[in-house]
C-alpha cells in the first residue's frame, strides 16, 4: 500500500512536469494544438468507427461472397475436368459473376505475394478464402488497380480468377477517407489563419510594451484583434498616458526644485568668495560642493534620463568620455573597445552610469580597465575591471540598492550618497539591459552592463 501511494505521488510530480516539456511553448503553438488536437482526435474517431462498423463488414460480406464464387467454380471443375466443361464455367463465370477465369496446366502457385499498403483489405479476403477453400491459393491485391488476381491451387494445375476489385472491397472507403482528408485541411487551414491573426495582435501589444519599457514610443500601435485583446491594449495605453503624465509632472517638479535649491546655494557659494579666507570658511566651501553634489545626485537618481531620445552613437567615444570623468582620482584607465563599434542607446544616461561605475572604480583601485564587445544574441557588453579590495558576492546585491554605503567596502566615492551603482542599474534596466557584479581577473571588483541590440 505505502508502495502504491509513493507511486502515486511520483505520478502526480512527473505528469505536470512532462506536460511542461511536451506542450508548446507559445501562444501560437498551444492554440494551434487547442484547435488541431480536438479535429484530430474527431477524424480519427470518425474513420475507426466507419471502418469498423461500416467498411470492415461490407468487405468481409463481399470477399465472402468472392470466395464463394471461386470455391463453386473450382469445385465445378474439378468435377468434370474436361475442355469442355471449363469453356462453360468460363462463360458462366464471366456472364453471371463478372470474373475472368483461366487455367494454367501444369503451373504452381507463386511462393511469395505482395502485401498491400493498407493490411486490412488482404486480411478480409485472406480469411475469406481460407474459410471458403480446402485447397492452397494465392492472391495479389497490389498490381492492378482495379482488379484483384486469384489464384487456386488444382490437381491439373493453377486456376487463375481476374475480380473486379469491388467484388472484393468496399469501393468507397477511399473517397471517404480523401473527403475526411480534405476537410480536416480545410479546417487546419481556417484555424491557422484565424489564431495567427489573433496572436499578431497580441504580438503588437507585447512589442509595444517593450519598446515603452524601454523609453521608446510606439506611434503606430492601437488596438486590434479580438475583444479581449482590444481591452488590453486600451488599458495598456491608458497606464502608458498615466505613467508619462507622471513622468512630466515629476519632470517639471525636479526642474522647480534643481532652481530652488541651486539659487540659494549660489548665494552661499558668493558670500564665502567675499569672506576672509581661513580653516573656517574653506571647511564651509568643502560642505557646500558636497551638498551640491549631493543634490546632483538625487536629481539625476529620479530623474533617470527618461526624457533622452535613443540614437546611434560610437561606444569607444563614449567610453573616453567616461574615463575622462575619473582624470582627478588618479587612477590608471585603459579602454579596449573597437572604434568602429557602435550602440543605439540614450548617451547621456550611458555616459552617466559608466562614470559612476569608473568613480566607483577610481576611488578604490589604483588600474581599471574598460572594454565592450559585441555579443553573439546581439547588443552590447561593457565591463569595468579594477584592481580595488572588491566586494564579498554574498553583497553584489545590496550594493545596488539606492542610499547603501558598503563603508569598509565600497558602493560610491566618499562624496557620494549611496546612488552611484542604483543610477547605473537604472539606465541599464532603462535600455532593457542589467547591470551585475562579480570578481575582477584583475584581482577587484568588475561591472558588467549588457545593452540589447
Amino acid at each position: 500500500m505505502a508502495a502504491e501511494n509513493r507511486l502515486r505521488r511520483l505520478a502526480r510530480r512527473v505528469w505536470p512536469t512532462m506536460l511542461r516539456v511536451w506542450l508548446p511553448r507559445s501562444l501560437w503553438g498551444r492554440a494551434l494544438l487547442m484547435i488541431l488536437l480536438p479535429i484530430v482526435v474527431m477524424q480519427a474517431a470518425v474513420t475507426w468507427a466507419f471502418f469498423e462498423a461500416h467498411w470492415a463488414t461490407v468487405t468481409g460480406r463481399l470477399s465472402d461472397s468472392l470466395a464463394g464464387d471461386i470455391a463453386w467454380l473450382a469445385d465445378s471443375y474439378e468435377a468434370a475436368p474436361t475442355p469442355s466443361a471449363f469453356a462453360r464455367l468460363q462463360s458462366r463465370a464471366e456472364a453471371a459473376m463478372d470474373l475472368s477465369i483461366a487455367l494454367q496446366p501444369g503451373r504452381a502457385l507463386p511462393s511469395e505475394r505482395r502485401h498491400a499498403l493498407f493490411a486490412a483489405t488482404d486480411q478480409a479476403l485472406n480469411r475469406a478464402l481460407t474459410e471458403r477453400l480446402d485447397r492452397p491459393f494465392w492472391f495479389d491485391t497490389t498490381r492492378y488497380p482495379a482488379y484483384v488476381d486469384i489464384r487456386v491451387g488444382l490437381p491439373q494445375g493453377v486456376m487463375r480468377v481476374i475480380a473486379p476489385r469491388d467484388r472484393a472491397f468496399a469501393a468507397q472507403a477511399g473517397a471517404f477517407v480523401m473527403w475526411l482528408a480534405g476537410a480536416t485541411l480545410l479546417l487546419t487551414a481556417v484555424s491557422v489563419l484565424f489564431i495567427r491573426n489573433q496572436v499578431r495582435a497580441i504580438e503588437r501589444l507585447a512589442a509595444a510594451a517593450e519598446a515603452f519599457g524601454k523609453g521608446q514610443e510606439v506611434p503606430g500601435f492601437r488596438p486590434h484583434g479580438a475583444a479581449e485583446v482590444r481591452q488590453a491594449a486600451n488599458a495598456f495605453l491608458d497606464m502608458k498616458a498615466r505613467i508619462q503624465r507622471y513622468i512630466d509632472q515629476r519632470t517639471a517638479l525636479l526642474a522647480s526644485v534643481s532652481h530652488d535649491l541651486r539659487t540659494p546655494l549660489t548665494r552661499l557659494k558668493l558670500e564665502l568668495a567675499l569672506a576672509e579666507p581661513d580653516a573656517r570658511t574653506q571647511a564651509m566651501a568643502r560642505d557646500l560642493a558636497d551638498m551640491e553634489h549631493m543634490i546632483e545626485e538625487y536629481l539625476a537618481f529620479a530623474r533617470g534620463e527618461a526624457g533622452e531620445a535613443m540614437q546611434a552613437v560610437a561606444v569607444r567615444g563614449l567610453l573616453e568620455a567616461a574615463a575622462g570623468a575619473v582624470e582627478g582620482f588618479g587612477a590608471e584607465v585603459e579602454i579596449v573597445a573597437d572604434p568602429g563599434l557602435t550602440a543605439v542607446v540614450r548617451p547621456l544616461a550611458i555616459k552617466r552610469a559608466l562614470s559612476n561605475l569608473l568613480s566607483n572604480a577610481a576611488a578604490h583601485a589604483g588600474r581599471i580597465r574598460v572594454s565592450a564587445e559585441p555579443v553573439a544574441a546581439g547588443g552590447l557588453r561593457i565591463l569595468v575591471d579594477d584592481d580595488g579590495p572588491g566586494l564579498p558576492p554574498e553583497r553584489y546585491e545590496e550594493a545596488f540598492k539606492p542610499f547603501v554605503r558598503l563603508d569598509e567596502a565600497r558602493n560610491q566615492n566618499e562624496k557620494g550618497v549611496g546612488l552611484g551603482l542604483a543610477i547605473a542599474r537604472d539606465a541599464a534596466r532603462g535600455h532593457g539591459g542589467d547591470l551585475v557584479l562579480d570578481r575582477s581577473p584583475m584581482g577587484g571588483l568588475r561591472a558588467v552592463m549588457t545593452l540589447p541590440g
